[in-house]
């Protein structure tokens, strides 16, 4: 029912998201820092519903809409596109690291929760990623194009949930690991930019999907 290029593509894009910091990274590793992982791992609680609230909202609307319009295809990837460059040339101008302790009051775990979904709401890297990157690996030619955006939804959830995860539980060690590691720092930007700029031209390249909805 969903097309494997189109898993591994949504894995690829998802996995090279959750690795560029954006504002759940931040917020997730400041108050894993200031508060413990059990803090972090409460607040990650938060930006996971955000993630369902979104994929949700897409499977029901964006990609029925892609299906009836083709035209917006086009738009949407080109936005995307661009977006992923961009993304790719904000990882190469990163500076410092985001694993160094700030000092935080303590929030409740009802505040942590919230505050990790509001986080991911607002975050526009995930509405960019569910309004124009998902819909573009849904193959028109196959059926039931809402379950496709579903499935690749759940990956993109399943791929940022237990990379953030790992990222809470580490972000200590992590911290004190890169410390004494800055050259690390700069192959991880390197890294995240090559893979962000190779999806983004992918993207470009692809011509199979637009053909099908003309």
């Amino acid at each position: 029912m969903v097309d494997p290029a189109g898993v591994l593509g949504i894995a690829l894009v998802a996995l090279g998201l959750v690795l560029t910091p954006g504002p759940n990274m931040i917020y997730l590793v400041s108050r894993t820092l200031a508060q413990g992982r059990s803090a972090g791992l409460v607040s990650l609680l938060g930006v996971a519903v955000g993630f369902f609230i979104y994929l949700l909202g897409s499977a029901l609307g964006l990609t029925a809409l892609f299906a009836v319009v083709p035209f917006l295809y086009e738009t949407v990837k080109l936005l995307g596109a661009g977006y992923l460059l961009w993304l790719a040339w904000q990882s190469l101008r990163g500076r410092g690291s985001l694993f160094v302790a700030q000092p935080l009051a303590p929030d409740s775990p009802r505040r942590l929760f919230t505050m990790g979904l509001v986080t991911n709401l607002l975050n526009p890297k995930i509405a960019v990623l569910y309004v124009s990157l998902l819909p573009q690996f849904i193959d028109p030619t196959r059926t039931h194009v809402a379950t496709q955006g579903l499935i690749l939804g759940v990956v993109q959830i399943a791929i940022a949930v237990t990379v953030n995860a790992l990222i809470v539980l580490a972000a200590g060690r992590i911290a004190r690991w890169l410390a004494d590691r800055p050259g690390w720092l700069r192959l991880q930007r390197w890294l995240m930019a090559s893979v962000l700029g190779a999806l983004a031209v992918r993207l470009l390249a692809d011509r199979s999907r637009a053909a099908a909805l003309a």
